[in-house]
């Protein structure tokens, strides 16, 4: 099985491929709605903001295949968006909560299903609008749902360790490559739609050059 790898493809019929509990963690953050136009922004502190346009994703709704096949691959996982899937995956003790510190009318958090024997755990990463945790690294947003890369860099260093090998079935704003580069974990992104591969060319330069190995 190669890592370090990105491709192109439904991420359902590249799981199948995949042998039984050979992935370490798959960390992803699957598409939940159905026809949202996203506009972002317009609270007084941001001008609104359209982002693109990707209708066959963003209509896209993962089937319980998808979940189940993720079950099957991997030794652990986390999958974020847990209130949207959660009649698709089993009980778990384990939560991770994202506080967004969140002043307006979005959600204050996010809830990801893992399937660890551990007690619920928080992770705090500012994403307010225009305002971000760390305003002297601003990370541009290409999507609306897009993770932080602190955050998913503080969930790997909790949840794996260097040369483990993590999947994202929904690599689209590409968060889970930059953090398994800055941490030196073994990765394989998928992504299906053309224009979320081109994002990729936008977020290498937020890595230093001293990692690509």
């Amino acid at each position: 099985m190669k890592t370090n790898i990105v491709i192109q493809w439904d991420c359902l019929e590249y799981m199948k491929t995949l042998p039984d509990k050979c992935i370490d963690l798959v960390l992803t953050d699957p598409p939940y709605w159905i026809g949202i136009k996203w506009k972002v922004g317009g609270e007084k502190l941001a001008k609104v903001k359209d982002y693109w346009e990707f209708n066959n994703r963003d209509q896209f709704r993962p089937s319980r295949e998808y979940f189940e096949q993720i079950q099957r691959i991997s030794k652990n996982a986390i999958i974020f968006w847990w209130n949207y899937f959660s009649s698709d995956l089993p009980d778990s003790s384990c939560r991770i909560v994202r506080d967004k510190n969140n002043s307006w009318n979005f959600a204050d958090c996010e809830l990801a299903w893992t399937n660890f024997n551990t007690a619920v755990r928080m992770f705090k990463w500012t994403r307010n609008g225009m305002l971000q945790e760390d305003m002297a690294n601003k990370e541009f947003r290409e999507h609306p749902t897009q993770k932080p890369v602190p955050l998913f860099r503080r969930i790997l260093e909790n949840y794996s360790k260097e040369w483990d090998i993590v999947l994202d079935c929904f690599a689209w704003s590409w968060t889970t490559w930059v953090a398994c580069k800055e941490l030196w974990r073994k990765y394989i992104l998928i992504e299906k739609e053309p224009k979320y591969i081109e994002v990729i060319n936008k977020r290498l330069s937020t890595v230093t050059k001293s990692l690509f190995v």
